[in-house]
């Protein structure tokens, strides 16, 4: 059994629910998919629509939902960070005008030329989604390179321990 030592947050909550994953008969190769997929999913630039999106993915492509929401939610705080990479690389690629992330000048932009704005908008916010999928293209098959042979050694040390009878 688990050493209750090493009960730390990670190990609660994402090493815990993968060993039961892989216990219930996941394969490493399908989880290591499925978390790879959540994790780039997770990271998409289109704010509150992760959750769904990897819900989605996962149903279509037949992958472990609870692993993939795992890397999805496991990744959030680098949604936000990296959001304003996407823009500013997505503004660099296509020569988009560039962002006014100041507060007045948004504001202002915002009351003076309403629709002008929301058009500038959506096109930063679509060349950030294209600078995204060409990343997730790339980044998924590494990741899942990464963390095929992880899962591996976890599922080759699972079936190592002795179980304990009750």
């Amino acid at each position: 059994m688990m050493k209750l030592e090493r009960s730390g947050f990670f190990r609660r909550r994402v090493v815990e629910p993968v060993l039961q994953l892989l216990r219930m008969g996941a394969t490493p190769q399908r989880l290591a998919w499925s978390i790879a997929m959540g994790v780039v999913i997770g990271i998409n630039p289109l704010l509150g629509s992760t959750t769904v999106l990897a819900l989605a993915f996962a149903s279509v492509f037949r992958l472990n939902v609870v692993a993939s929401q795992l890397g999805n939610h496991l990744v959030y705080p680098l949604e936000l960070l990296l959001l304003p990479v996407f823009l500013r690389v997505g503004i660099a690629v296509f020569h988009s005008p560039g962002l006014p992330l100041e507060r007045e000048a948004l504001f202002h932009a915002v009351k003076r030329h309403p629709w002008d704005t929301t058009r500038l908008l959506w096109r930063w916010e679509w060349h950030a989604l294209i600078v995204w999928l060409v990343f997730a293209v790339v980044v998924a098959p590494l990741l899942q390179m990464v963390l095929r042979p992880v899962l591996e050694h976890m599922l080759a040390k699972l079936h190592a321990e002795p179980t304990m009878e009750k």
